[in-house]
């Protein structure tokens, strides 16, 4: 599998990723060992996690596989911090929150640290001051080697990188993971444009429209899918409707041309987006990611990436859109 640096920064990363979201709850130990053992021969590296995965399962699961499976310096692990199900409030990006949390995931994992550690939300309640100077703090005790945000608005992350940028001796933001694919293009308006101008290399959360791209849900629910599940139904949901069954029809109908299944097609597209690092895969079973990472040996046509781009194309109005007015005034400068 190729590597790609994560943004303007010296870690190259696999450009597919490994998601774990379900590990420890959908998917048991013996098939999470059977996926990282395939994703590891296949040249992947990058092992995406977080705290909050299975009310931390996820990352003892990982901790239970290191080493005696896969040596720990064969993959780039990459956690999160900073959500709260449950608790007082929903974000906390607080100094001593993540802190603990760090060390929480730490020991979890079984390893002294971690490759990346990302906040996993904007919390307005802290001063970003305040969360950006535990990053530093966790890369400076050596627990941290970089460090990225995770569903930050466009300005949180320019705010954040910026800061960063400003002073020698910060951890720059090398990382923004968001939720990308043809069925949502909501961060090509500005996040996109952000993170390319300052260094930021983008990971792709649920790169298959939580699973609708698959077209598993073009004739029905299946009874053993996300969406027939009892604590996944409302996150798929967004998805099951109109606009995305024609884009989940236009995926098909690429993919028959080309003979390839529909994953393929969906992870190629958003893949060779510009900026895009690495798209992070979540499969509940080793046969779900084996399909999925045969698309490393597929590369769109020209002519199917443009339909693919026009047929999920999302409004782009003022002031992204270049040359564009706002609705009632006449174009001018001032």
């Amino acid at each position: 599998m190729q590597r790609r640096p994560l943004g303007r920064s010296g870690l190259a990363v696999s450009r597919l990723a490994l998601g774990t979201m379900t590990w420890g709850r959908d998917t048991d130990p013996d098939d999470a060992a059977a996926q990282l053992k395939l994703f590891v021969d296949a040249g992947g590296s990058l092992l995406d996690t977080a705290d909050v995965y299975g009310a931390g399962d996820a990352e003892a699961v990982i901790g239970s596989l290191l080493d005696h499976l896969v040596p720990r310096d064969e993959v780039l692990i990459a956690t999160k911090a900073g959500l709260t199900p449950g608790g007082f409030r929903r974000r906390d990006g607080s100094r001593g929150h993540l802190l603990r949390a760090l060390d929480a995931s730490l020991r979890r994992l079984g390893t002294d640290y971690v490759d990346l550690w990302q906040v996993h939300g904007y919390d307005p309640q802290t001063p970003l001051e305040e969360t950006l100077a535990a990053l530093d703090h966790a890369v400076d005790s050596g627990r941290v080697r970089y460090v990225g945000v995770s569903n930050f608005a466009a300005w949180q992350t320019a705010r954040a990188a910026t800061w960063q940028a400003a002073y020698p001796g910060r951890a720059p933001i090398v990382a923004a993971q968001m939720e990308y694919s043809l069925l949502e293009r909501g961060i090509e308006r500005e996040l996109l444009p952000a993170a390319a101008a300052l260094g930021v290399g983008v990971l792709p959360w649920s790169p298959l429209g939580r699973g609708v791209l698959t077209g598993k849900y073009r004739n029905g629910r299946p009874l053993d899918s996300r969406a027939a599940s009892d604590h996944l139904s409302l996150f798929v949901q967004p998805y099951l409707e109109p606009r995305s069954s024609s884009i989940v029809e236009a995926v098909a109908t690429a993919a028959s041309g080309l003979g390839v299944s529909p994953i393929e097609v969906a992870l190629a597209w958003i893949r060779d987006r510009p900026g895009v690092a690495a798209p992070i895969l979540g499969a509940r079973t080793a046969a779900q990611l084996s399909g999925a990472l045969l698309s490393e040996e597929l590369t769109l046509p020209g002519e199917i990436a443009r339909a693919l781009d026009d047929v999920s194309a999302i409004p782009v109005g003022y002031p992204e859109r270049e040359g564009s007015t706002a609705v009632g005034y006449p174009e001018r400068d001032g």
